[in-house]
C-alpha cells in the first residue's frame, strides 16, 4: 500500500494540496507502486494500494501508456520501456553517482566484499550502485528496487539520528507499505539502530538470511545525510568482526564521495 502525501511526507505533500496538481501527484504514486511491486499488478491492486478509485486508476493508468512509462499485457500493468532512458540518464550524468563509481571499485577490491550506494527516497531506499565483491551474494539486488529504511544496515544509518516524530512517521509509513507488520513500533525501531555517537550501522539476516552488512552515511554540507555506502557478504564468507574491520575504510569511501560532491550543486 502507498502510503498518502500526509505519511509518506516530502515535497508531495504540498504539491497535493494543490487541485491541477493532483492528477499528476496520482500518477507518480502509482508509478512508485508498480516500482514496488516484484510483478505485474492487475487493476483493482493497484486502486487499492494507491487509494483511488477504480476509475481514477485506470484513466492515470492510460495516460501512463501513452508515454510508455507503464505497459500492460493480460490484464496487468508494469513499468514501461520509457524508464529505461531515464535511468540510464541518471547513472551517467548524476553527480553523486559518477563521483561514487570510482570509490566503490576500490571499496569492493580492497576488502573483497560487494560496495553499494543507497539514496533516501521518502521513506524508503534504493539502491543506487554496486560494485561486487569476491564472494556472490545469495540473493538478487537489482539497481533501482526499493527497499525498507528499518532493515539493513544501509537503511538503517540513515534515520539512525532521526527523532522520535520522523521515526514514528518512518514506523507507520513502513507498515503501510507492506515493510513492518501491524504492532511495529518506534521502540522496536530504536532497539535495531546504532547507538548514540556510533557512526555506523551492521545488519544481519534482517532483510535476506545468510548476508551481512555494515554502512556509514555519506557526509553532507547540511541537513541530515540522504545517502549511505555499504559492504555486503554472505555469511559463509564474512563474519562480523570482519565487516567491523572494514569500517574505516568505509568512512573513507564515504567522506571521499562527498569531498568529490562539494565541487557539485548536488
Amino acid at each position: 500500500m502507498t502510503p498518502n502525501a500526509t505519511t509518506t511526507g516530502g515535497s508531495s505533500e504540498a504539491v497535493s494540496k494543490t487541485p491541477n496538481m493532483r492528477s499528476l501527484t496520482r500518477a507518480l504514486e502509482i508509478f512508485a507502486e508498480l516500482q514496488r511491486s516484484e510483478r505485474p499488478q492487475r487493476l483493482s491492486d493497484l486502486s487499492k494500494a494507491c487509494g483511488m478509485s477504480l476509475p481514477t486508476t485506470l484513466r492515470i493508468l492510460r495516460v501512463l501508456q501513452e508515454f510508455d512509462m507503464v505497459s500492460q499485457q493480460d490484464k496487468a500493468y508494469r513499468i514501461g520501456p520509457a524508464a529505461v532512458p531515464a535511468a540510464r540518464s541518471f547513472l551517467e550524468l548524476d553527480p553523486l553517482v559518477v563521483a561514487a563509481r570510482p570509490v566503490l571499485q576500490q571499496l569492493a577490491s580492497q576488502t573483497g566484499l560487494t560496495a553499494s550506494l543507497h539514496t533516501r527516497l521518502g521513506f524508503e531506499r534504493a539502491l543506487v550502485l554496486r560494485h561486487d565483491g569476491d564472494a556472490p551474494l545469495r540473493y538478487d539486488h537489482p539497481l533501482g528496487r526499493r527497499l525498507p529504511l528499518t532493515m539493513g544496515a544501509a537503511g538503517k544509518i540513515l534515520i539512525a539520528a532521526a527523532d522520535d516524530d520522523e521515526l514514528a512517521r518512518i514506523v507507520g509509513a513502513a507498515i503501510a507499505l507492506g515493510y513492518e507488520e501491524e504492532g511495529f513500533t518506534t521502540r522496536t525501531l530504536r532497539e535495531r539502530l546504532p547507538e548514540p555517537g556510533v557512526d555506523f550501522a551492521l545488519s544481519l539476516d534482517e532483510r535476506s538470511t545468510g548476508v551481512l552488512s555494515v554502512a556509514v552515511a555519506v557526509p553532507t554540507r547540511v541537513g541530515p545525510a540522504s545517502e549511505s555506502v555499504a559492504l555486503t557478504a554472505p555469511v559463509e564468507a564474512a563474519e562480523e568482526g570482519l565487516l567491523l574491520s572494514c569500517v574505516p575504510e568505509l568512512r573513507r569511501a564515504a567522506a571521499r564521495v562527498s569531498e568529490s560532491l562539494k565541487t557539485s550543486v548536488y
